[in-house]
């Protein structure tokens, strides 16, 4: 085992990637969520303009997801074979690429297809962030380094509605509708972003320049350190990735953020129809009052992540933000719609906080060897709550007219999963054919 790091250039080192690189991943995620929700703001445009309803726009909503799930596991193969940093920006790139073909939707099939074509070109994204983590930061610095990052999603969300009620009023320029402008931009927005990722990223810790050589030994060897931790009650070898499938705490793993995704996917495709439900509103004030759950959330992530790292247990945590977000979501279905959007707000403190928290359980717990694999397994399993959410959704409001009985269903899906969080405990992670006895919820 190597020897303890010091302590003066690992500190050093782990500021470094917080200044350089973290920063540039909040920026990534912000694109992506932009690409992923910008239909949201979109769909009145979309049902007017080409015949997309709601029932059409829940299920092209949710295809991306399906897409997603299909592609994760083969992506993130990819990716170790190729590195994050190439496999970052080829992600990047082509999402973006996609996202800006929205602008030439003709009709539900081409929609359909282009959100499909989305989530196989986004497919992987997330698990690279989480490893890229993983391999670059001790564990005691991740929880705050991923609520940061899952922090971008919240802050795409909340400037979405502003970016998006200007770009809609491009109605007519040059052209064209408003809804194309907002997906051209937004789409090569993501691809510009992704070339300059290629320039600020290293995959592994020894090709990073700006690190010194102290600093990249000094983090080198604290991460190595965990890695011999979590091996030295685990045999060494190859993992079977589809048989972590099988594995009841993987399972239990996937159903958790499976919960959280309904909640997340829902409030992201369906917020703006629910504002619109306020007297007086427009693409304007529909833009600028859909982010206000989405600021709330921001500033619940960041304290929740700090009171994570400090008390070194998530899990407590999380069943806190869980609970409140059933609670928030509850109260939202039986009130009047402008103090729906309060408890919305409550809400989205509840299950985007319960994001951050819940990625540092598997990251402590899961064995090096099986890491990758797992993150991609929980990702792409608990998307399928991004199809479920708004198809559902979309279900729902072409039958009655209304989404209330969605956010019952959603409240129903935190409780759940808040109990469940409540079964993670000491239990093996067997990935055949090697035994990796992990030890599930150590610091949670």
């Amino acid at each position: 085992m190597s020897s303890l790091p010091t302590a003066g250039p690992l500190d050093a080192a782990v500021g470094k990637v917080f200044r350089r690189v973290v920063p540039l991943f909040v920026v990534m995620l912000i694109c992506n969520q932009l690409n992923r929700s910008n239909i949201g703001y979109a769909q009145e445009h979309l049902e007017a303009d080409v015949g997309i309803g709601a029932a059409a726009y829940g299920l092209g909503a949710g295809l991306f997801f399906i897409a997603y799930a299909i592609f994760e596991l083969p992506s993130n193969m990819l990716m170790e074979r190729y590195g994050p940093k190439i496999w970052l920006t080829r992600i990047m790139v082509s999402w973006g690429l996609v996202s800006a073909a929205m602008a030439f939707v003709q009709g539900p099939t081409s929609f359909y297809v282009l959100r499909f074509l989305l989530g196989a070109a986004e497919a992987g994204f997330f698990p690279a962030i989480i490893y890229f983590f993983s391999r670059w930061l001790p564990s005691s610095h991740r929880g705050r380094a991923t609520a940061l990052f899952v922090a971008g999603s919240s802050i795409a969300a909340a400037v979405s509605g502003p970016l998006s009620g200007p770009l809609l009023s491009l109605h007519g320029f040059l052209g064209a509708a408003g809804w194309q402008w907002l997906f051209g931009l937004e789409g090569l927005l993501s691809a510009v972003v992704g070339l300059i990722a290629y320039t600020r990223l290293d995959s592994r810790i020894t090709d990073a320049k700006w690190l010194s050589r102290p600093e990249q030994d000094a983090l080198a060897a604290a991460i190595e350190q965990e890695d011999e931790a979590r091996r030295s009650t685990a045999a060494s070898g190859s993992v079977s990735r589809w048989r972590l499938l099988v594995q009841p705490q993987i399972l239990v793993f996937c159903v958790i953020y499976f919960a959280i995704q309904l909640s997340i996917y829902a409030n992201t495709f369906w917020l703006p129809n629910i504002i619109r439900r306020i007297e007086g509103t427009n693409d304007i004030t529909v833009g600028l009052l859909s982010s206000l759950p989405w600021i709330c959330a921001v500033v619940a992530m960041y304290f929740t992540g700090r009171a994570s790292d400090k008390l070194g247990r998530s899990k407590p945590l999380l069943i806190g933000a869980l609970t409140v977000a059933a609670a928030g979501t509850y109260l939202a279905a039986i009130v009047s719609p402008v103090l729906a959007l309060v408890f919305l707000c409550v809400a989205a403190m509840g299950f985007k906080s319960a994001s951050p928290l819940f990625w540092t359980i598997p990251q402590g717990s899961v064995h090096p060897l099986a890491l990758a694999s797992a993150v991609a397994i929980i990702n792409s399993l608990g998307n399928l709550g991004g199809f479920v959410s708004p198809y559902g959704f979309g279900l729902i409001k072409e039958a009655t007219g209304e989404v209330t009985w969605g956010l019952y269903a959603l409240a129903a899906a935190c409780l759940v999963a808040a109990v469940l969080v409540l079964f993670l405990r000491r239990d093996r992670v067997v990935a055949p054919p090697v035994t990796l006895r992990e030890t599930v919820g150590e610091k949670s």
